[in-house]
């Protein structure tokens, strides 16, 4: 385990959510909602509103309840990691 690693504040998979909002907002002009992390990342709709909520009591996060896409990342754009691409799953068989 690194030095670096240890004293993160976040965990990898938390930093890939924090990655995903921070870049959607960047790309999109717009924040994300949750469908938008659900679908990137091939989750439940109930996994990501608990990290959604995880991330917030950590204060990496910030949002507005009852608001949509009012997600916002608390760190600097320095300390939030590079989003990863994510495997891509189809119901085509290949041939």
């Amino acid at each position: 385990m690194s030095i670096l690693k240890s004293e993160s504040r976040f965990t990898e998979k938390q930093g890939q959510y924090l990655a995903f909002i921070y870049t959607y907002a960047l790309v999109n002009r717009r924040q994300p909602a949750e469908a938008d992390m659900q679908a990137f990342f091939g989750v439940t709709p109930p996994s990501v509103h608990r990290m959604v909520v995880e991330l917030e009591k950590l204060g990496l996060i910030r949002r507005t309840p009852r608001q949509a896409r009012s997600i916002e990342v608390c760190l600097p754009h320095e300390e939030i990691p590079r989003l990863l691409p994510q495997p891509f799953h189809s119901s085509v068989s290949r041939y």
